[in-house]
């Protein structure tokens, strides 16, 4: 009699919850991808990490020159450049978790045909490999609030909570956008179009109290305002909106369990369709 045993994968259908125990017995190539993601970000370069700083300081100064000076927007008494740093920073993040997200799975094509492991690896592992580029871009932030001087306070304890809630919108669009880029190309063509509307429709380079009243109920349920607002609140010590950051969190948790609801639901024809 033979020891060996026979393990047989079979594709469910209908609605699936994720497997957490199944990404577990996976965690080891999920540290694999993270750190592969992440090493060719920088391969070959001439600057390397540097480049984690450049790209949010270029925006920080065009911004703070047009919008800042030329333009003159009101910031609630913040000097602007404080004012956007500490948006821009977030919000480069996201863009970018949100991109690569959205084009993993066909960028992992020829991967995904030949082993089995959980689809939802792939449009999760941007979000991870991306937070090295934040760490290192938020020293921008501490040296501008040492140059202002701006100390510290017990807001500053609730910066994990505005962490992950800032992982959580890029991860959640991230798995709507990748199961639909392998039936609909176009998503690759719109994903430029639909990361600048929505660093418009965020409080980057204005504040959120300039938006009407009777449109900032609608305005609060943006999850990216919420994230902004709540890391302004966090670094520079001014009042928490919660107006802002509550409906902005349930609007986040909603794309998360819905993105992954309907990631699971295709993922039984992915390597079919791709």
């Amino acid at each position: 009699m033979s020891s060996e045993s026979l393990t047989i994968i079979e594709p469910k259908s209908g609605w699936q919850v994720i497997d957490f125990q199944e990404l577990k017995e996976y965690r080891d190539l999920f540290y694999f991808l993270v750190w592969r993601d992440f090493k060719v970000l920088y391969a070959q370069t001439i600057l390397g990490f540097s480049w984690a700083l450049i790209h949010p300081f270029v925006q920080i100064v065009l911004f703070t020159i047009i919008f800042g000076k030329i333009a003159n927007i009101s910031t609630d008494g913040i000097p602007y450049v404080l004012f956007s740093s500490v948006a821009i920073i977030p919000w480069t993040y996201m863009s970018h978790s949100m991109t690569q997200s959205s084009h993993s799975l066909i960028q992992g094509q020829q991967m995904l045909g030949k082993v089995y492991f959980p689809r939802i690896l792939f449009p999760i592992t941007p979000v991870l490999s991306r937070t090295v580029d934040f760490g290192i871009s938020i020293f921008i932030v501490l040296c501008l609030m040492v140059y202002f001087k701006v100390s510290p306070t017990w807001n500053l304890a609730l910066f994990p909570i505005f962490l992950v809630y800032m992982m959580a919108i890029p991860c959640g669009i991230g798995l709507w956008l990748s199961s639909l880029a392998i039936r609909f190309r176009d998503v690759k063509q719109a994903m430029p179009f639909l990361i600048q509307m929505l660093m418009y429709t965020a409080p980057i380079v204005y504040t959120a109290s300039s938006i009407p009243e009777n449109y900032r109920i609608l305005y609060s349920l943006n999850p990216i305002v919420g994230v902004i607002e709540g890391f302004r609140a966090c670094l520079l010590g001014i009042p928490i909106p919660w107006s802002y950051v509550l409906p902005g969190m349930m609007t986040s948790v909603l794309l998360l369990l819905s993105g992954a609801y309907y990631f699971k639901r295709m993922e039984r024809i992915i390597v079919d369709v791709i």
